[in-house]
């Protein structure tokens, strides 16, 4: 009967250790889709800017503004300044640049910036919302 009764508080031990080890798995990730989820947006540009480049950032950084407010980071970085440089090759940058990127997907739209930017903003913003909705 001793026996029995020990092999059965052995199994409940090695019963709960198991299942403890279930739940920590299941918060690292819980922890690891949040980050994982996580959406950036970075504006790569140069000190000396046209009014192109200069409405490209303001377009993008009120459409996230306007549509994601904390959720979304944006960054402006100047690819003169050590902080660009070094970010530029990080994401394999190599001049002016608009991108999205979450995990390991980067969006490239500096095209569809410099095309609607001053002409048609709202295009712009529509697009930046639709590239960074089908991410998140």
């Amino acid at each position: 009967m001793k026996q029995i009764n020990f092999l059965f508080v052995g199994m409940l031990l090695v019963s709960l250790t198991f299942l403890s080890a279930g739940q920590i798995s299941t918060q690292s990730e819980a922890a690891y889709e949040e980050v994982k989820g996580s959406v950036e947006v970075f504006y790569f540009h140069y000190t000396r800017r046209c009014p192109t480049c200069q409405s490209i950032q303001s377009v993008t950084k009120e459409a996230i503004t306007e549509y994601y407010g904390d959720k979304v980071v944006f960054t402006e970085l100047n690819l003169d300044e050590d902080a660009g440089k070094s970010k530029s090759k990080a994401l394999n940058v190599s001049g002016q640049t608009l991108l999205i990127v979450s995990d390991d997907s980067k969006i490239n739209i500096t095209n569809e910036g410099f095309m609607y930017a001053r002409s048609n903003p709202d295009k712009l913003k529509q697009i930046i919302k639709q590239k960074i909705d089908a991410l998140i």
